[in-house]
């Protein structure tokens, strides 16, 4: 897969990969896993320099700083480009070792362009460069890294036209649909970009499991395919069932199968109820928006009349509570900060609003809080679904 993937990527004559490539796939399914032990190496064993930025793992900065710093310490691998580049924009000292000039303003059109950046360092070392963003979404959420972004389709227009030896742009996302507003929205950096599905890990990856699991014999991939599914695809969640096999001895292909799936039963009843826990101490209108949100999607209008009236009939009907507070835009939007603040909501710099992972919704159905309520309002100006 890293193989075709780099093939896709490098290729100069597929259009749509000199755009950019959008790939979005559930956290925890081994995304990042392969981003940096396979797709990486790939690349550079085809002769790429390879920027990675991880905005997840970072995500105490600003994630237009995580980019720019990921930038700034591979030039910082290239003393000649160091020198080049501060030549190039009039800088008369420059400590080469420790990159000491100016990087902070990268992007941001005043003394240093990220543009040129990226050029001097695409020309001096005569390679293409593949810059891969991890959970890319992150991007939006700041001005500043929203304006990271368009330097970046500034440079990716520059590098990927006249002299230059081209620059690959790489996202990814856990959230379809928060990647999906880097390509879809007009007045995104990457409009009409392609997005596609990374593929989830299937039959190849199960026979490992099984060929490492103490009841290996007894074990099918057909059978651990219906305990994957269950697992969301998680492959950490696997390692609780080959744990329970490890803890018994003499085995059975039924008693083998059930003794794994109830581990990862037990694994996905027990993340569902810390979820719902946390759910259970949200204030009536916190939990009513948070279900109406994740009921309606990409739908979802916080502060349209209707959906006002859903957050109520969310209070009353399905929850039985008398509505002790007013429900207008000043107390929907403290209850869309405060989801936030507890980490169940992400927002971009535009005010769009989405789920921070896609297991909150995954827990509010098994829980039975997803309701006919909660999908009152399914597109703006049409009536009850």
């Amino acid at each position: 897969m890293a193989a075709e993937l780099a093939t896709h990527i490098l290729d100069d004559d597929l259009a749509p990969a000199s755009s950019g490539l959008f790939l979005g796939a559930r956290r925890r399914t081994g995304k990042s896993t392969f981003l940096r032990e396979d797709l990486c190496p790939e690349l550079r064993q085809r002769d790429a320099i390879v920027i990675y930025a991880d905005l997840w793992q970072e995500r105490d900065q600003d994630p237009g700083d995580v980019i720019t710093e990921a930038i700034r310490e591979e030039m910082a691998r290239h003393d000649g480009v160091v020198l080049r580049f501060a030549r190039a924009a009039g800088m008369e000292r420059v400590q080469v070792g420790g990159l000491a000039f100016t990087m902070d303003r990268v992007g941001l059109g005043k003394q240093v362009s990220l543009a040129r950046a990226l050029a001097t360092l695409s020309d001096e070392c005569g390679r293409m460069i593949v810059l891969i963003i991890d959970e890319a979404q992150h991007a939006i959420t700041t001005a500043r890294g929203s304006n990271v972004l368009y330097a970046l389709k500034a440079a990716r227009d520059k590098l990927n036209m006249g002299p230059h030896h081209g620059l690959r742009i790489v996202a990814t996302g856990s959230n379809r649909n928060k990647l999906a507003m880097l390509v879809e929205w007009k007045d995104q950096a990457f409009f009409c970009a392609p997005m596609q599905e990374f593929p989830v890990l299937g039959a190849d990856y199960l026979a490992w499991v099984r060929d490492r699991a103490p009841a290996s014999a007894a074990l099918t991939v057909d059978g651990l395919m219906a305990i994957f599914d269950r697992a969301g695809h998680r492959p950490e969640w696997m390692q609780a069932g080959l744990s329970a096999l490890a803890a018994r001895g003499d085995w059975t292909a039924d008693e083998a199968h059930a003794t794994f799936a109830e581990a990862v039963e037990s694994r996905a009843r027990a993340r569902i109820h810390n979820l719902l826990a946390l759910v259970g101490l949200l204030s009536p209108l916190q939990s009513a928006v948070l279900r109406v949100l994740a009921a309606q999607g990409r739908n979802f209008v916080p502060f349209w009349t209707r959906t006002m009236d859903t957050y109520r009939m969310v209070i009353e009907v399905d929850d039985g509570n008398e509505v002790t507070e007013p429900i207008n835009l000043h107390t929907v939007q403290a209850a869309l900060d405060a989801l936030k603040e507890k980490g169940f909501l992400w927002r971009s710099v535009h005010g769009v609003y989405a789920l921070e992972e896609f297991g909150i919704r995954e827990a509010l159905e098994e829980g039975g809080l997803l309701t006919n309520s909660t999908w009152r309002v399914t597109v703006m100006g049409q009536k009850a679904a």
